[in-house]
């Protein structure tokens, strides 16, 4: 059997596509006060935060996205915007996945930052996937019988459509992404979970999940929030690579020559 196949299986083998048309959420907040202040102090302290708004928003698109934070638990609920502004795909070699990735992903990463701004997703998300899926090995087969660097199943393609053709592959497997963020609203943890057994998990609580999707989202889901916070390293990619992913990325770094 494939060492890949051996090593891990994390595509659902009863994938069911039942795409609900959900804006995905926008980042916002905010609330308001109830003093009252002389009309001048109104007019220089709103300018003053107006200013100051203006200025956060243009150094969080320069830095490639829109909120990232520190926090000593995990969130329950990260969202991510679906039109990833921080995207430039004038510049493909701009760096905007994370270091944490393996050698085998970075490899790929001026055409992940291509991939994910033409699914209008952000490219760590899509680095994650490809991280857990195949570790950067566009020949990975699973069991179940996905294909490619985004494991994705045979039916996503058209008879014409080379599955292993990298940029083919990455168009089913981030459309298929973007739609899952689409149906859980951009919460990322949901839209994992709808990567691998289905967008018609979301909404169901985790606790109803399959096995392999709850390992995929206990896995997926952390390294997600490391690479968003500007990590140099992901504990949680750690243990993948040493429970699941050594020989799944051997087998990559075969392939690509590294």
């Amino acid at each position: 059997m494939n060492p890949i196949s051996q090593a891990l299986d994390f595509q659902s083998d009863d994938e069911q596509d039942q795409d609900n048309e959900i804006t995905a959420a926008d980042f916002g907040g905010g609330c308001t006060s109830t003093l009252v202040l002389p009309p001048l102090t109104v007019l220089l302290v709103g300018g003053f935060l107006f200013f100051l708004s203006i200025n956060t928003d243009l150094a969080a698109i320069n830095a490639g996205f829109y909120a990232s934070y520190k926090s000593t638990q995990q969130p329950d609920i990260v969202t991510s915007s679906l039109l990833f502004k921080g995207s430039d795909i004038t510049n493909p070699n701009s760096g905007l996945i994370s270091w944490i990735f393996t050698p085998e992903v970075q490899a790929w990463a001026p055409s992940i930052n291509r991939w994910a701004q033409e699914a209008g997703i952000d490219p760590n998300l899509a680095a994650v996937i490809m991280q857990i899926e195949s570790c950067g090995n566009p020949r990975a087969t699973s069991r179940s019988g996905a294909m490619g660097l985004f494991q994705v199943m045979p039916f996503h393609f058209t008879a014409e459509e080379n599955p292993y053709d990298p940029a083919v592959n990455a168009s089913r497997g981030l459309g298929y992404l973007s739609r899952s963020l689409e149906a859980a609203q951009g919460d990322v943890r949901a839209a994992l979970a709808g990567y691998n057994g289905g967008i018609g998990v979301i909404g169901i609580p985790d606790t109803r999940w399959k096995d392999q999707t709850r390992r995929y989202v206990t896995f997926g889901f952390p390294i997600y929030l490391d690479a968003l916070e500007g990590e140099t390293t992901s504990p949680k990619l750690e243990e993948w690579y040493s429970k699941f992913g050594a020989n799944l990325c051997h087998e990559a770094g075969e392939v690509l020559g590294l």
